[in-house]
C-alpha cells in the first residue's frame, strides 16, 4: 500500500486503453506484507488495469473511484 504506481498514459489513448476495474478485496486474502498495513480493516478495493494488473488498494469504493477519474481513467465495477 505504500508502493507509488505512475499513473501516466497516452493523452490520446482508446477509451478501452483508460478503464480501470474496481474490486472488493478482502483483507484476509492479501499477502502478510499488506495486511499488516491495513490491520482493523476487513475489506478494501483494489484498482485493476485491462490486464489484472493491480494499480491500487484503497479502504473505499468511493476512494477508488475518485483516484480513478483524478488519473484520468474510467472505472467500472467488477463483481
Amino acid at each position: 500500500m505504500t508502493q507509488k504506481y505512475d499513473f501516466d498514459h497516452p493523452a490520446q489513448g482508446h477509451v478501452a486503453e483508460r478503464i480501470v476495474y474496481v474490486r472488493p478485496v478482502e483483507a484476509e486474502d492479501l499477502p502478510d506484507d499488506l495486511r499488516e498495513q491495513v490491520e482493523g480493516v476487513q475489506t478494501l478495493f483494489a484498482v485493476h488495469n485491462s490486464d489484472g494488473e493491480r494499480l491500487a488498494l484503497v479502504e473505499d469504493r468511493q476512494t477508488a473511484f475518485i483516484l480513478a477519474r483524478e488519473n484520468d481513467l474510467a472505472p467500472v465495477t467488477v463483481h
